[in-house]
């Protein structure tokens, strides 16, 4: 039967499920261009509002990923495993990962995406080392896959590009933390690319879009049952953003970071992450036969260099200028800097991590509209986190800067973000829980 968009809109609007046949006509049009932006923002509010039910969000999911082609992996004979963030806070884990997990013998297929809100991306990340190309063709994506062994680029024109409309769309209009519109947009895009299972960290607390425990657990039970109608194998691991992820915000700041990691060295918080994933991509890929052998594996790549040598790899034959990752201040170095201070002694009890992506926002390191640019040179040095003893005066973080117009807000949003207590709290909890 035929469709309107309309129709479709006012559906969801007084909270009607869709058919399979509604949703492959809405994301079929709107792929090819018959329907306008507008009419997509009204309907994505309606999801956002009323939401989507298991089958709605794996007929969506089916929908995005045969809005294009398929990667054919078939031709690389090694295990092929990804791993996937829902977006935080400092959070640089798959530039140290990806090399590290492919140094194991593991084929690591990334495709990333941009900055989501107060959220980096890591293709801004890796687009902050001078010449990184991380529009590769799906053909060059395979050849660097096979040669490197991780290959990580942004989304083809023909890979899934529907997600790649609609994830652009929603960071504009406010439907980014929705469970079935996440879970849709992670797996169109895991699945296309051609991995053969994905280890998934689902971030939870203040500087996530699942601001709950119980959020993060319906994001990685709405994941891992829509992968399953798919035929895929997901792994969730729920950890924790309710401070950011290492000490530095900003995407140069984060890729030296990442080669400090690649290094043997690096924030404990940090190391500890980036094993775990590991380890549970090894098990996936049939290496190892249990998790703590995986992370042993991993420490081992990190600390021997190789890893560090498989990112080079990776960088030069992406484009990138190797010398600024042998020599990091070749990188973009923002020309200020600005210590924001501790009003008051006491513990710091907790942070607000989203105030402190917002901060970064506002200096530069983000986008508040999907036109913005990025400088990426700019970020936050993150010197106080949650348990340590600060006294009045003491410096809570580092901004970094090339124009001082947003200094005043991001110093302001910093103090908003920080609170202190008279009495040290519970050690902060990285990981909350492992789903399987």
């Amino acid at each position: 039967m035929p469709y309107r968009p309309y129709d479709i809109i006012t559906a969801k609007r007084d909270g009607r499920a869709h058919s399979r046949d509604e949703i492959a006509y809405f994301i079929t049009e709107y792929t090819k261009g018959g329907i306008p932006d507008y009419q997509v923002s009204a309907w994505l509010m309606a999801c956002f509002l009323n939401g989507l039910n298991e089958e709605e969000t794996y007929y969506l999911t089916d929908a995005m990923l045969h809005s294009g082609s398929i990667i054919d992996l078939s031709s690389i004979e090694k295990p092929k495993v990804d791993k996937h963030s829902t977006g935080g806070v400092g959070d640089k884990v798959s530039l140290i990962l990806a090399p590290a997990v492919a140094a194991n013998g593991v084929a690591v297929p990334m495709t990333s995406g941009r900055g989501l809100g107060f959220s980096g991306g890591t293709l801004d990340k890796l687009e902050s080392i001078p010449g990184f190309n991380v529009n590769l063709s799906e053909d060059e994506f395979v050849r660097v896959l096979d040669e490197v062994g991780y290959a990580m680029i942004g989304q083809t024109e023909t890979l899934a590009p529907a997600d790649k409309k609609l994830y652009a769309l929603r960071d504009v209009t406010g439907t980014v933390e929705n469970t079935a519109l996440i879970t849709a947009s992670i797996l169109s895009k895991k699945i296309a690319e051609g991995a053969d299972s994905v280890v998934m960290d689902v971030k939870s607390g203040s500087g996530a879009f699942m601001k709950s425990l119980e959020q993060s657990r319906k994001l990685a039970r709405s994941l891992m049952k829509t992968a399953d109608l798919l035929g895929k194998r997901v792994s969730c691991i729920i950890s924790s953003m309710d401070q950011p992820l290492g000490r530095t915000v900003g995407h140069s700041l984060e890729v030296i970071e990442s080669v400090e990691c690649l290094r043997g060295g690096g924030p404990e918080d940090l190391v500890d992450l980036v094993t775990l994933l590991g380890g549970h991509m090894l098990m996936h890929a049939r290496l190892v036969d249990d998790v703590e052998t995986g992370r042993e594996k991993i420490r081992n790549k990190l600390n021997s260099g190789e890893a560090l040598e498989r990112f080079l790899h990776s960088v030069r034959r992406q484009a990138g200028d190797v010398r600024a990752i042998e020599d990091t201040r070749k990188l973009p170095h923002a020309r200020f800097s600005e210590e924001v201070s501790a009003d008051r002694d006491g513990y710091v009890c907790a942070i607000n991590t989203e105030l402190i992506g917002t901060a970064a926002t506002f200096i530069g390191a983000g986008r508040f509209k999907k036109e913005d640019s990025i400088d990426p040179a700019t970020g936050i040095t993150v010197l106080r986190k949650i348990g340590d003893r600060v006294e009045t005066g003491d410096s809570l973080v580092t901004l970094h800067y090339n124009n001082a117009d947003g200094v005043e807000k991001a110093a302001a949003l910093i103090h908003e973000a920080y609170e202190t207590g008279e009495k040290k709290p519970v050690q902060f909890q990285l990981v909350h829980e492992v789903l399987d």
